[in-house]
């Protein structure tokens, strides 16, 4: 037993010395990875981290929520289906008919109201925000500089960047979406303190708004660009122009940076349930209009869900795109497999949310549980989706 003395204070000692060494390398946000992450048994994030970090609430209002269709959960789950939700964890699924509730199921403890990380479908949301400032005039249009509003990207080929870029992820930033490197911005970006510090630091390495490149440091700047120009912490800009108006019914957190610095992780990490993200959903289903009243612009939403890039047709303005048969599709998309998909023509909407869609490297690619959630849902619908 003499021996563990030594070994523990030898312990102690390296573990003394790597922790000065993450901080002389600037690297100590790796702490709070391990703390909260790694520690936790995950690889990466996870559907219920938020409850490792700080956040702020975006608030709701008077709830309002979803009618049940008169068929509701009278459809039976294909074999497909059931196996994919087993394999990949799916905790929700939802199919929305006519602006009612078709079918829901829940697993792995989670219910109806039960809280998960959106990952990136924050992004269709901070777009959506943009949209507002554009229709409330706090922003000109796309095709505003971002350098009117961050002089810190005024020089050079920064000063051709527009807001447009950033939703369109276009913006030309020498941004490397790595989930998995530790040491990637992507992975310093989820857990430093001082994330406008860390935004602040992009150089724009090729000419902005020429070609697609998925990026979640353009929504970012976005985030940044907005509250500059509103004047509003984002999660209150949210709060009174979308989750209040769509009658959101839970108060949802989003991840902060930290207390002090305050600055939403806004290109992911919004909080909530199924049903609640259906609404932005709906709300572009519908051209903008809710219940009579125009929250959005309907020619807005119509160039989100249209392809800027002719090389990048699965990308418009802050949504993905994609055609299955004759039917065309936009939907939100976040990491692990969080979806709400749309087809207005049917007036469809799917959502799901799981731990995972799948092995692979998958970043801004279609994985093949996407089309399951699709052509199983219409398959339950009774309807022809022809491939």
């Amino acid at each position: 037993m003499k021996f563990l003395k030594p070994l523990a204070k030898w312990l102690v000692i390296v573990l003394g010395l790597l922790i000065i060494l993450l901080y002389i390398t600037n690297t100590d946000y790796l702490i709070k990875a391990v703390r909260t992450i790694y520690l936790k048994g995950h690889t990466t994030a996870y559907l219920e981290d938020y409850k490792e970090f700080d956040n702020k609430f975006i608030e709701a209002g008077n709830p309002i929520p979803w009618p049940y269709h008169k068929d509701f959960n009278l459809a039976s789950i294909t074999d497909k289906l059931a196996q994919t939700n087993k394999e990949l964890g799916t905790i929700a699924y939802v199919i929305i008919k006519n602006d009612s509730i078709w079918f829901e199921t829940y697993n792995d403890g989670f219910g109806e109201d039960s809280k998960s990380n959106s990952f990136s479908m924050a992004k269709s949301y901070v777009t959506a925000l943009l949209g507002k400032a554009i229709m409330q005039g706090y922003i000109k249009g796309l095709d505003q500089p971002v350098c009117d509003f961050l002089p810190e990207f005024c020089e050079g080929m920064a000063a051709k960047m527009t807001v447009g870029d950033l939703s369109s992820m276009s913006s030309g930033t020498n941004w490397d979406e790595a989930y998995y490197s530790p040491f990637s911005i992507t992975t310093r970006a989820y857990f430093d303190d001082n994330l406008k510090e860390v935004i602040n630091g992009l150089k724009v390495v090729q000419e902005p708004g020429q070609r697609f490149k998925y990026a979640s440091g353009d929504t970012q700047l976005l985030a940044l660009v907005l509250e500059r120009a509103t004047g509003k912490k984002l999660y209150n800009y949210l709060s009174e122009e979308l989750w209040k108006p769509l009658g959101c019914e839970l108060d949802a957190p989003w991840q902060v940076d930290s207390e002090e610095h305050d600055f939403v992780k806004a290109y992911c990490c919004i909080a909530s349930d199924a049903k609640d993200f259906a609404k932005l959903g709906k709300l572009y289903k519908d051209y903008g209009n809710w219940n009579g009243q125009q929250i959005l612009d309907s020619a807005f939403i119509a160039k989100c869900v249209t392809p800027r890039f002719s090389s990048s047709p699965q990308y418009g303005y802050g949504w993905w795109l994609k055609t299955i048969g004759d039917k065309s599709f936009f939907m939100m998309r976040g990491h692990l497999g969080q979806y709400v998909i749309v087809e207005p023509e049917d007036n469809i909407i799917i959502v799901r949310l799981g731990h995972s869609k799948g092995a692979g490297n998958t970043v801004a690619v279609f994985t093949d549980d996407i089309s399951i959630y699709i052509e199983e849902a219409y398959k339950m619908l009774g309807y022809d989706l022809k491939n």
